[in-house]
């Protein structure tokens, strides 16, 4: 319940600051006085979007503050969802500053407009001509026989399992696609795994083959120094070797005359000996080295292929192919496991499914058992408005999807003469009767104590004075449910309030503004009156005003 609305720098409100009490309060004024205006401030912190224009003052910020009694709504889990102090008295405020940024608060925490605005909806219902005009859509139409059901648990039942099969579908689509895309890129894969496969990639082999490519490239000129060598270290005539031992034994036999000459020999054999293992090791090589121009080819071809998928690949060397094989073999393990993957969502998406569909049987059967007492309400309420010979019929009918809000869709069908058949409420009613037949709904409604505040904003528009007074009474009775207020023009209406506050203008510092005061009872009886004169307040008037009031209170003391 709202306890009090405070107003700063709002339009043609400088300050101002409302205390509200449970019950049946009545807004009035003259047209144009500012009842708009604060309605306006309150949807400020019911998480309406911000116009910076609405500033009265450009230089400064506008703040809009709402003490709310939240102790029996059960939003303690709301709270704690969103991270949130839960205290039962609660501040909402919203402040704009003059550049246009606007800031929400929830008990002094910085908050987004959306989650603002989703607690909003749980604490206040405005309901205005434009909600009015909502009654021709069959989505408003369900929500509203929905709210008379009162059955919240079915519908959380429900739209868990909904979020859970939505989910479940969109993920089964996904996996399906990428399946498909998966099997049409499954014969490329394995074409190129096997490739790869059948090359026997190895690094180690590769640089090998690089080696002994070069070594065969240039057998001719190998040879040539092969053949040199052998050639200068052991023919007979010139060998180094043969030149090199015969120095040897000469410095032997003259060792013995200079301890140099003997460093000398020991130096020549070791020389010698060094030839001679390099002459072995040459020779050796040369034999096992020798030109194979077969040998060469098959190299050769082996490199090619290396090559060729290297530059097919688009890859720098061998490891580059080596990991491109490993990276088509794990698609193909990716795609054997989409498959497993796929079966087991179209599993889930089953479960999902049957369950679904055994919660909204539920809802459909409580929605069913709730149509007829619907219609003899809504039927006895608008007869209470002056149409006697209404009729309102609810027709449900099976979707054949699961939709957001069940697997049926409701229309309501609505006659206001005597008669006619029922037909869709958009071919049938007029602009009052459309606003009486939402009014007879949202009473229902309301009396479920859905939300613990209603506020009409000038229902009572093009309303007879007989009607005025059913209208008056229904809303009286609202209010024993719910805090009720009403914007009104009509004094049958504002007789039957327990709080009366008037909107006024008055001009402060060259500037028009707006002030909302609570009437004392002789003031009430004042403004009743005037709203029966047509100029000035006459002696008739004031009588009719208190006569109306005094009815007011013996219905309070007669209902007690």
């Amino acid at each position: 319940m709202l306890l009090k609305l405070s107003i700063k720098n709002y339009t043609l409100i400088s300050a101002a600051e409302i205390d509200f009490q449970p019950g049946f309060t009545v807004i009035a004024g003259e047209t144009g006085a500012g009842k708009s205006i604060m309605l306006g401030a309150l949807s400020l912190i019911l998480g309406k979007r911000a116009d910076p224009s609405a500033l009265m003052d450009k230089t400064k910020k506008c703040v809009v503050e709402g003490l709310f009694d939240i102790n029996k709504l059960n939003l303690v889990s709301f709270f704690e969802d969103n991270d949130l102090d839960y205290e039962p008295v609660m501040l909402l405020r919203r402040e704009i500053n003059p550049t246009g940024k606007s800031r929400a608060f929830i008990n002094d925490t910085p908050v987004n407009l959306n989650l603002l605005k989703t607690l909003g909806s749980r604490l206040v219902d405005i309901h205005s001509q434009h909600q009015t005009l909502l009654l021709n859509e069959s989505g408003f139409q369900l929500e509203l026989f929905d709210a008379h059901l009162n059955r919240p648990e079915l519908q959380q039942a429900y739209n868990l399992l909904f979020n859970q099969y939505r989910k479940s579908q969109k993920k089964l689509t996904l996996l399906q696609e990428q399946n498909n895309q998966a099997k049409r890129d499954e014969d490329y894969f394995r074409f190129q795994l096997n490739e790869l496969d059948a090359a026997a990639l190895n690094a180690e082999e590769m640089a090998a083959l690089e080696e002994k490519s070069k070594l065969l490239s240039h057998a001719g000129e190998i040879k040539t120094a092969t053949d040199m060598a052998a050639h200068l270290l052991r023919e007979e005539d010139t060998a180094i070797l043969e030149h090199l031992g015969r120095l040897k034994e000469t410095f032997d036999r003259l060792s013995g005359f200079h301890q140099s000459i003997a460093g000398f020999v020991e130096r020549l054999q070791s020389s010698y000996i060094e030839l001679a293992d390099l002459a072995a090791e040459i020779e050796n090589f040369a034999s096992l080295n020798e030109f194979d121009p077969a040998e060469l080819q098959m190299v050769g071809e082996r490199l090619d292929m290396f090559y060729s998928l290297q530059q097919k690949h688009h890859v720098t060397d061998i490891n580059g192919l080596i990991d491109l094989r490993e990276e088509y073999r794990q698609k193909l393990k990716t795609i054997s496991g989409l498959d497993d993957e796929l079966l087991t969502e179209k599993q889930r998406l089953g479960e999902n499914t049957l369950k679904l569909e055994d919660t909204a049987m539920k809802w459909r059967t409580a929605r069913k058992q709730n149509i007829a007492g619907f219609e003899r309400e809504v039927e006895a309420l608008l007869k209470q408005l002056g149409m006697k010979e209404a009729q309102f019929r609810v027709q449900m009918e099976p979707l054949p999807a699961f939709s957001p809000h069940g697997k049926e869709a409701l229309t309501f069908y609505f006659n206001a003469n005597k008669g006619g058949e029922p037909a869709p409420i958009a071919k049938t009613a007029s602009g009052g009767e459309l606003s009486r037949l939402m009014l007879a709904l949202k009473s229902l409604v309301h009396q479920a104590g859905v939300l613990p505040t209603i506020i009409f904003d000038e229902i009572d528009a093009g309303v007879s004075g007989d009607i005025a007074g059913k209208l008056a009474n229904i809303l009286k009775k609202m209010s024993t449910h719910i805090q009720v207020m009403s914007i009104t023009h009509l004094p049958q209406i504002a007789s039957r309030a327990d709080v009366y506050l008037k909107v006024f203008k008055r001009v402060e510092n060259n500037m028009t503004v707006s002030e909302i005061i609570p009437l004392e009872p002789a003031e009430r009886l004042e403004e009743i009156a005037k709203m029966l004169s047509d100029e000035e307040i006459t002696d008739a008037s004031r009588a009719a005003a208190s006569e109306l009031l005094k009815k007011a209170e013996k219905e309070g003391e007669r209902k007690h």
